[in-house]
């Protein structure tokens, strides 16, 4: 089956939002996936923490998959990208690796040389190439108005960025509610700018098969970056219209689904 349509079946399935009266929906993921099943590791960007995946989470165990969302540190990228590739060691059998926002550099170098990772899946991330920064991709098109929204406080040893709140909204999850919103912005984790600025090793996308998700309406990294991103790394993409940077939160069951996809693609 071709991954558009694999993808078309698990989108039919988990389109509707997940709670305990749609069963049928969960069902439908179940059915549709093989009998092997990847652990599906997930890594969160800057200004955010593993609990953005929540609602992507409780579909995938839903629809019968491991799932582990990885504490990113958001200090350097070499440390970062060490760190998740220790976590992916202890990880037995198949993996797919997930990456939002900065997060998807560094599952980019966390994969090197993991041959248990037979998926990359970049939802709304960076997706760079040897000697590339996630700053720089993210300056290479214009659209984003994060730069103007930063806030940095200095820390030893370095400096962190954090959203200013009254920005948070606009900028990283416009098409979710104000109330939801206003607790992202008081309860972000800062991203040091070191690891913004750290340059990409050899990336893990030239070697394992890769799915983006384009986060149509991103103000945090522009949509143009992310199919620049996305058709250099070959990989299969699903664009959301109307979607913000934030995607995994406001469009769960389109992101679980996405994921769903990927897996029956990379593992059978």
């Amino acid at each position: 089956m071709s991954f558009r349509r694999v993808l078309l079946v698990v989108l039919g399935a988990v389109a509707l939002p997940f709670s305990s009266t749609t069963p049928n929906a969960v069902a439908g993921v179940t059915a549709a996936t093989t009998n092997v099943k990847p652990t599906v590791v997930l890594v969160h960007g800057a200004f955010a923490d593993a609990s953005g995946w929540n609602g992507v989470v409780a579909r995938l165990q839903a629809a019968g998959y491991a799932v582990l969302a990885v504490a990113n540190p958001l200090r350097d990228l070499a440390g970062d990208s060490a760190y998740v590739s220790s976590v992916l060691a202890s990880v037995p059998g198949p993996v797919v690796l997930v990456g939002h926002s900065y997060g998807g550099a560094v599952i980019t170098n966390a994969a090197a040389g993991n041959s248990n990772v037979k998926a990359l899946v970049y939802v709304a991330g960076f997706a760079p190439d040897s000697g590339e920064t996630s700053l720089e991709l993210s300056d290479r098109f214009p659209g984003s108005t994060l730069p103007t929204a930063l806030v940095p406080r200095p820390y030893p040893g370095g400096v962190d960025g954090y959203i200013d709140p009254a920005k948070f909204r606009a900028v990283f999850a416009a098409d979710l509610p104000e109330s939801t919103t206003r607790l992202m912005a008081a309860t972000q984790r800062p991203v040091s700018v070191g690891a913004l600025s750290g340059p990409s090793g050899a990336p893990a996308w030239r070697s394992i098969p890769s799915w983006y998700l384009v986060a149509g309406s991103d103000k945090a990294i522009p949509p143009a970056a992310q199919r620049f991103m996305a058709k250099r790394a070959k990989s299969a993409v699903l664009e959301l219209p109307g979607a913000s940077h934030a995607v995994m939160v406001s469009q769960p069951a389109a992101t679980a689904a996405f994921i769903v996809a990927a897996a029956r693609a990379a593992v059978r």
